[in-house]
């Protein structure tokens, strides 16, 4: 596949480009937002485009040409406020939604949030994220897209294991983003993951074999 990273120049994007990039059946292609992310891209002979999600969906579909698959893992980040929760979160999500289903993409993964699927268990500090991130996952489910919807727990920055818990409803636990990175990759092409959604922390089953399970 050749796949298109939304949200590129984030934690999870760099590493979701690296293995794509070093990847024996994929090829990848990095969005980011402003032309100095995609020229360090370029640098290291990744193909980028440079498409803002605040822009339009046409904007992103012409970001998203010649892939056959798109990664949505953007964000609006730690430090904005909750408009640009509600613009990227929500609004750009669906318009990356709409925009692969105007480019003739069918596969789609979402990145979510832990137990984002369950009002009563979003965290009383974000709850206007939760809430972007619930409706956006249930954009992706009404849509015609073959999708997939992956939860992770709270995110960290220690190498990964490759063993992961992966769950329709997992109430907590944390994982490192290079298990998140390579459970999406795994899941891409992984026909047990389509029109599915769970959520995903560390645990003690191979990232494959958990897939095959769910």
């Amino acid at each position: 596949m050749n796949v298109l990273v939304v949200g590129a120049n984030g934690q999870v994007g760099k590493l979701l480009v690296d293995l794509l990039r070093d990847s024996q059946e994929h090829t990848v292609k990095a969005m980011v937002r402003k032309e100095e992310q995609a020229e360090v891209f370029k640098k290291m002979e990744i193909e980028a485009a440079v498409a803002c999600l605040e822009q339009s969906v046409e904007d992103i579909a012409q970001a998203a040409r010649g892939c056959n698959a798109v990664i949505f893992t953007a964000g609006s980040g730690r430090n904005t406020g909750y408009d640009k929760t509600l613009l990227i979160d929500l609004d750009g999500a669906v318009k990356t939604i709409e925009a692969a289903e105007k480019a003739g993409i069918k596969r789609f993964i979402m990145v979510s949030a832990i137990q984002a699927h369950r009002r009563e268990n979003w965290h009383e500090k974000m709850l206007p994220y939760y809430a972007a991130k619930y409706y956006a996952d249930k954009m992706l489910e009404q849509s015609e897209l073959t999708y997939t919807i992956i939860r992770p727990g709270g995110l960290s920055s220690e190498p990964g294991t490759g063993l992961i818990t992966a769950a329709s409803d997992i109430r907590s636990g944390k994982i490192s983003r290079e298990d998140v990175a390579k459970t999406i990759i795994h899941s891409l092409t992984e026909e047990n993951t389509y029109y599915q959604s769970f959520d995903l922390v560390s645990g003690e089953v191979p990232i494959e074999k958990a897939l095959k399970l769910l």
